[in-house]
């Protein structure tokens, strides 16, 4: 492979990263507008914004608060590791600033969205579940830099040298227990809307979705692959456009 398809390979893969993390912050805000329970990842960034709204934390928005949890992440990883912290990871640090981007984006998007009633707020938690395990799926497949989130699980897993679905689990509940402890911090009592039965349902039907739908990704490595057919159709299409163009001016 040359210089040449080996920059666009990588352009292209990144670019489908860049689509699998805008459908998981999709999925994310989806559970955010359920008022039913945010998704694990996002819990404490919804509690401290919220807190920020209320003049008890600096004023950030969900996903501000989302990379700078990102950012503490990736630097605990590099305290765990120190001297074995591969350079290449610091990549996450790029991966979850645009991940908390487009989780603003997608509130923005959404300002409108009201879920007033029961059936409402389950369909949007059960499809922003949906879409944030598809997402993942996708994210995983790419076979780029993994998120802050699973870098982190990956770490202590490997310091610690026990299986990694059970440290994820581990990381998972620390998360949310944070978030339970900001509530009180902050508020005095529990945010059932932040931390509620949607956020148990997304902890258990999110890995489910992603274990469903992994095996039929076949597509999806052929789009992967699909890199010199993807350069003929550029350029092909750039020729197109000359083409139509000249022939205007005569």
């Amino acid at each position: 492979m040359t210089l040449k398809e080996k920059t666009i390979s990588f352009v292209w893969q990144h670019l489908l990263l860049l689509g699998s993390l805008y459908m998981m912050t999709f999925g994310v805000v989806l559970c955010v507008k359920s008022c039913l329970g945010s998704s694990v990842i996002s819990s404490l960034p919804f509690v401290l914004s919220l807190a920020g709204a209320a003049g008890e934390a600096p004023e950030w928005t969900i996903g501000g608060y989302t990379i700078a949890m990102n950012f503490v992440l990736v630097l605990c990883q590099i305290l765990i590791l120190r001297r074995r912290f591969d350079p290449m990871q610091l990549f996450q640090l790029a991966i979850g600033f645009v991940f908390g981007w487009f989780i603003d984006i997608n509130m923005s998007l959404t300002s409108g969205m009201e879920c007033v009633s029961l059936p409402s707020q389950a369909l949007a938690q059960l499809a922003g579940c949906t879409v944030m395990g598809i997402g993942i799926a996708f994210e995983v497949r790419c076979g780029s830099v993994t998120m802050p989130g699973e870098g982190i699980s990956i770490v202590i897993s490997q310091v610690t040298h026990r299986p990694f679905a059970k440290v994820k689990i581990a990381v998972d509940t620390a998360l949310v227990f944070l978030a339970v402890m900001a509530c009180y911090l902050f508020f005095g009592s529990w945010l059932w809307n932040v931390i509620g039965i949607g956020t148990i349902f997304a902890m258990v039907y999110v890995g489910l979705v992603v274990r469903f739908i992994s095996p039929h990704l076949g597509w999806f490595d052929r789009l992967l692959a699909y890199i010199p057919g993807f350069r003929r159709y550029l350029f092909g299409l750039a020729r197109l456009i000359y083409r139509r163009g000249d022939g205007s001016q005569r």
